[in-house]
C-alpha cells in the first residue's frame, strides 16, 4: 500500500483532476468521490493488463447495493499507476482494490494472483500470456500458469480414454496398486457421508457434502485444495482432485517439466465424466480409482500427501471425533457413542432417522443432515429397524463401551 495521504470523500473532485498527485491519489480520490461520506461504502477493483482492463465498482447505501460503471478517467488512472510498478521484483499486480468505507478513509490493496481472480476480471489466457510476454516474473501463481498453459492436458474425454488405455495396455503400462493403509472404497463413502451428515446439520461452510454418486470437499471457498468420489456401477470408484500449489503442478507450470501421468495404466472408464473439475482447467494433482476391491493410481502422489484435498477419513477413530467434536464443543461419551453408532450404520448401510437424530442432536437440522445419507444410499431398507442404543463397535471408543451412564471397560 502506498505511503502517501489521501483526502476523504469530502471536497476530492480537484484531486481527481490535480495532475500534480500521484495516479493512484488521483485514483483514490476518483473512487471516493462516488459515494456520500456518512451514507455510501464503495469497493473498487481494477483489473488491468498490457491489453486489457476492467473495473467493478460496487456502492453500498444501507441496505441497497448497485453497481456503478467506471468512468474512463478512473481506468485511464489504474493504468498509469500499474505502469509505476512494471519494474518491480515480482512483476506488476494484476489487480488494485480500493475500498473507501461509510467515513470516507480509503484502503488500497493489491492482487498479485495468489488467489483466482473473480470471474467477471478473469480474462482470456492470451491476455495473461501477452503480459507475462512483456514483463516477465520469476514465478506465477501455479492456477494462473495452469490456465495460461494446461491447454487441455488433463482432459480425458471418452474416446481419448479408449485410445490411453489401449496404448497402456500395449505398453505393457499397469496401474500401481495402492498401499493397503488407506480405507477402502466401502468405508471411504460411509466415513464421507457421515462428516457430511454432521457438516449439514450445523451448516458447516466450507465442508464435505454428498448428492447422488458424488461425494465431494473443498477446503475453502477460493483458492482451495478439494477432491470429489464418483461411485460407478460394478463395485468401481474414482477418487481425484487437487492440493492447492501442488509441488508437480507447480515444477510442471513454473519449471518446464512434464506434468505426471495421472491416468498411467487407467482403465478407459476413468473419463472427464466421473473426475475432479480441476482436470478442466489443469489443477488435478492426484488421481485413483477402485476396481477389484482395492485403489490404484498412475504417477499420483501417495493418498496420505493428498490428504488436506481429503476430509479427515483416515480411521473411524478420526471421524468419530470429528464428528462429535463438530457436533459438540466438550462432546461426553453418551454423545460420541451416538455418532459411533451411526457411523457402524452408514458402514453396513442400515442408518434410521433416530440414528441420525441422536447423533446430530434433534434441535440441529436432522432433516438436512438425512438427506445427505439419503443421497449416499446408507439408509437402512424401508420398514427395517436398527436397535438404537445398542452399543458400537469398541474400537470405536477406544477401547471404551457405554453403560448406562457410564463408560466402563
Amino acid at each position: 500500500m502506498s505511503g502517501e495521504k489521501f483526502e476523504d470523500a469530502t471536497g476530492v473532485s480537484d484531486l481527481a483532476v490535480d495532475d500534480a498527485r500521484s495516479p493512484l491519489a488521483r485514483l483514490v480520490a476518483g473512487v471516493a468521490a462516488l459515494g456520500r461520506p456518512g451514507l455510501r461504502r464503495v469497493d473498487a477493483a481494477f483489473a488491468v493488463t498490457t491489453s486489457v482492463e476492467s473495473a467493478h465498482i460496487i456502492c453500498t447505501d444501507g441496505t441497497r447495493v448497485s453497481r456503478i460503471e467506471a468512468p474512463p478517467a478512473l481506468l485511464a488512472l489504474a493504468r498509469a499507476h500499474r505502469a509505476e510498478a512494471l519494474t518491480a521484483p515480482g512483476g506488476p499486480w494484476w489487480r488494485v482494490l480500493v475500498r473507501i468505507n461509510a467515513f470516507g478513509a480509503p484502503e488500497v490493496d493489491y492482487d498479485y494472483g495468489d488467489e483466482p481472480f473473480p470471474g467477471d476480471q478473469l480474462f482470456r489466457p492470451e491476455v495473461y500470456q501477452a503480459d507475462v510476454a512483456a514483463y516477465p516474473r520469476p514465478r506465477l501463481p501455479v492456477w494462473l500458469a495452469a490456465y495460461m498453459t494446461h491447454g487441455g492436458r488433463q482432459s480425458r474425454a471418452k474416446r481419448r480414454a479408449d485410445i490411453s488405455a489401449r496404448a497402456d495396455r500395449t505398453r505393457g503400462w499397469r496401474p500401481t496398486p495402492v498401499d493397503a493403509d488407506v480405507p477402502g472404497f466401502p468405508e471411504m463413502w460411509a466415513r464421507w457421508a457421515t462428516i457430511s451428515a454432521a457438516c449439514e446439520a450445523v451448516a458447516a461452510e466450507p465442508g464435505p457434502r454428498v448428492v447422488p454418486d458424488t461425494c465431494w470437499y473443498e477446503s475453502a471457498r477460493n483458492g482451495s485444495s478439494g477432491s470429489s468420489l464418483y461411485v460407478l456401477p460394478g463395485g468401481r470408484a474414482v477418487l481425484s482432485g487437487g492440493v492447492w500449489e501442488a509441488p508437480a503442478l507447480n515444477a510442471a507450470y513454473n519449471g518446464g517439466i512434464d506434468l505426471p501421468n495421472l491416468y498411467a495404466g487407467a482403465p478407459d472408464w476413468v473419463t472427464n465424466a466421473v473426475l475432479n473439475p480441476r482436470a478442466a482447467v489443469g489443477l488435478l494433482s492426484f488421481c485413483f480409482w477402485w476396481e477389484g476391491g482395492r485403489w490404484y493410481c498412475g504417477e499420483s502422489p501417495s493418498m496420505q500427501q493428498c490428504g488436506v484435498a481429503l476430509p479427515p477419513i483416515w480411521t473411524a477413530s478420526t471421524v468419530l471425533e470429528t464428528v462429535a467434536r463438530l457436533l459438540w464443543p466438550q462432546p461426553n461419551y453418551r454423545q460420541r457413542a451416538a455418532v459411533a453408532s451411526l457411523l457402524v450404520a452408514a458402514e453396513r448401510a442400515e442408518v434410521t432417522p433416530e440414528l441420525v437424530r441422536d447423533a446430530v442432536g434433534a434441535h440441529r437440522d436432522v432433516a438436512g443432515a438425512l438427506r445427505q445419507v439419503v443421497s449416499a444410499g446408507l439408509m437402512a431398507p424401508s420398514g427395517a429397524t436398527v436397535e438404537r442404543g445398542a452399543a458400537p463397535n469398541v474400537h470405536l471408543l477406544d477401547g471404551w463401551y457405554l453403560c448406562n451412564d457410564r463408560i466402563a471397560l
